[in-house]
């Protein structure tokens, strides 16, 4: 266990570096960022001023090793707007993200897991057909919209839960539910996959002819062996989440590094847009090498092949 976790670290660091450098560049093939914080009606003297000022004069792998060796001591620039570092922004505004993607994969996976083993257990009967039709609605139905529904009957019409905000664990409720949907229809159908494999197989008939019983056999044969590539795919809905969660943090107004995205966007603070870009990358890569590890401690085959 301990070669094959060191294995996936050593590719985990590999990939981390490609991310930042794919980070990097990704703003400067965009355009001429000079002229874009200068301003449309900048002169060139101003543009040019402003290439020396911050550096875009010099060679790019030059300005990528500076700031590669300033982000591994947690400096990613100043803001162009915000009168705090790169840094100070992000790390503020992270918390209501990760509770946010949080509680969306915990109410994914609540609705997903058990959905995908009755689904299994009821194969093709009308439990087997809803939750399918359930999944089909999920994912056909825009996120955006989802959550407007939520703020409309929850929020307006109930009054039960608050529209906006991120001042207290209920103003996250709406929100969560509403990225939870969404991802939680390819965990189902994933899981009853799974199951419906895994059932078929002869180790669940000898355990079931050896007399265990049903709880036994279902729990720790045979979902064990399906939830593997739950487990995967996991990790990335949760990445997808923190990546995803612009659209839900505009909708209800959620002051997290989604909503700071749009908005350094909107302004051009490309800094700002820089350091999100590689901070979420960066949990996609930890998030996959966890998941390794995860699915490696669930089915010893992984870890020997």
């Amino acid at each position: 266990m301990l070669r094959f976790g060191l294995k996936r670290l050593a590719l985990a660091i590999v990939v981390g570096v490609a991310v930042s450098a794919i980070a990097f560049m990704l703003l400067r093939v965009s355009g001429d960022l000079a002229a874009a914080l200068a301003g449309e009606d900048a002169s060139a003297a101003d543009v040019e001023r402003i290439r020396r000022e911050f550096g875009l004069d010099r060679p790019l792998v030059v300005q990528y090793l500076e700031w590669l060796f300033k982000a591994l001591q947690a400096d990613l620039g100043r803001s162009l707007f915000y009168p705090e570092s790169v840094s100070v922004l992000i790390l503020t505004r992270l918390p209501n993200t990760l509770t946010l993607a949080g509680l969306g994969l915990v109410i994914a996976l609540g609705i997903s897991i058990p959905l995908g083993v009755l689904a299994a257990l009821k194969r093709n009967t009308w439990v087997d057909r809803s939750a399918l039709g359930l999944a089909v609605l999920g994912q056909a139905m825009p996120n955006f919209w989802f959550g407007l529904l939520m703020i409309f009957l929850f929020g307006l019409t109930l009054g039960w839960l608050p529209v906006s905000g991120s001042d207290t664990l209920r103003h996250f409720v709406l929100p969560a539910v509403t990225l939870g949907w969404f991802a939680a229809p390819v965990l189902m159908r994933l899981t009853r996959g799974g199951m419906v494999e895994v059932l078929q197989s002869d180790y669940i008939r000898t355990a079931h002819a050896k007399g265990l019983p049903v709880r036994v056999v279902l729990f720790k044969h045979a979902l064990r062996n399906a939830i593997v590539p739950v487990v995967a795919l996991s990790s990335v809905q949760f990445g997808n989440m923190l990546s995803g969660s612009v659209v839900i943090e505009t909708v209800f107004a959620l002051q997290g590094i989604g909503y700071l995205a749009w908005e350094a966007i909107s302004r051009r603070d490309f800094p700002v847009v820089q350091g999100i870009l590689l901070m979420v990358a960066l949990f996609y890569v930890v998030l996959t090498l966890l998941a390794d590890l995860a699915n490696a401690w669930l089915d010893p085959r992984i870890r020997r092949g």
